[in-house]
């Protein structure tokens, strides 16, 4: 594992990050979203009886999916993993190392640990207990980056605000261990004041971006625009390593349509990046469906 943590390694991660062509696989349905995404793969809840087996399932579900021919670094240039999928191997391998070492894509960990209550219009990220040793292990691990999200419900001027300064705070301890911190102060597509929301946003990490130190760096996972090239002042920004985008809700043929028009905008997709998987696809299916969804989504990353 010491080759992964090595700062050839970790520049090389990072080149990769900025210039290679392709997009970020989120693999990292968290204990409540998990349920869900096992059902829409065709996994019952009725086939688990505790939380350690359904992640077991979902874990099975991520490695097949890092198995599949198609799934490296010439398209996919880095994937984000839940913890426990960190903690667990891929054919006899960590997690993190299978991805980097035999597949050419970047790692990063999820290390948010839900939301608190709806309040000015937004829901901050909860603490996160004992983060310094998840992000010493995150290291340990070779993992590149980290990503933390929280949530944007109305265009509050000071609800955003409080948002976007929690993501840089984070995100400045994030890097204090080496690591990449992407922020996510995603937007709910259904809000009526998206647009204007996404007008706040934009100003709120624009004056964030310009106090951080000559040479610090951080990544932005952001909603799909409703005006398309709304964020081509942060992909310019010598801030921000990359703007990678979220489907949000949308299907993979709208998120790949939105994304297909922001120039420098890249996918970080889920719940789009397993649309159409099922766990009874023979190989063969499994593999022609998730080769199809990385192609239409790398085609939109490119675009």
């Amino acid at each position: 594992m010491a080759q992964l943590t090595n700062v050839s390694s970790t520049e090389a991660m990072k080149n990769l990050i900025r210039n290679g062509q392709g997009f970020i696989a989120a693999l990292d349905q968290s204990g409540g979203s998990t349920p869900k995404a096992l059902l829409a793969y065709g996994v019952s809840e009725h086939t688990y009886v505790n939380d350690d087996q359904m992640y077991d399932k979902i874990h099975d579900m991520r490695a097949r999916i890092v198995k599949a021919p198609s799934f490296n670094g010439d398209k996919v240039i880095g994937a984000i993993l839940f913890e426990m999928t960190m903690d667990r191997k891929i054919d006899g391998k960590a997690s993190a190392a299978a991805l980097w070492q035999d597949n050419g894509v970047v790692p990063f960990l999820k290390i948010d640990k839900g939301l608190e209550k709806k309040v000015d219009g937004v829901q901050l990220l909860k603490s996160i207990p004992n983060l310094d040793h998840m992000l010493q292990r995150a290291v340990a691990q070779g993992v590149f980056g980290t990503k933390e999200r929280s949530v944007i419900h109305a265009a509050s001027q000071t609800g955003i605000e409080a948002i976007v300064a929690q993501q840089f705070e984070l995100g400045a301890q994030v890097t204090t261990h080496g690591l990449m911190p992407i922020l996510e102060p995603e937007i709910d597509i259904t809000i009526t004041d998206k647009a204007q929301a996404e007008d706040i946003l934009l100003d709120a990490l624009v004056r964030h971006l310009d106090i951080l130190e000559n040479g610090q760096q951080v990544m932005l996972k952001l909603s799909l625009p409703e005006v398309a090239g709304q964020y081509k002042i942060l992909t310019d920004h010598p801030a921000c390593l990359k703007v990678v985008a979220l489907s949000g809700g949308y299907s993979r043929s709208e998120a790949n349509e939105r994304l297909s028009k922001n120039q420098s905008v890249i996918a970080s997709f889920s719940r789009a990046l397993t649309e159409g998987l099922s766990v009874h696809q023979s190989d063969a299916e499994f593999n022609a469906t998730i080769d199809q969804t990385i192609e239409s989504i790398f085609a939109a990353s490119i675009a």
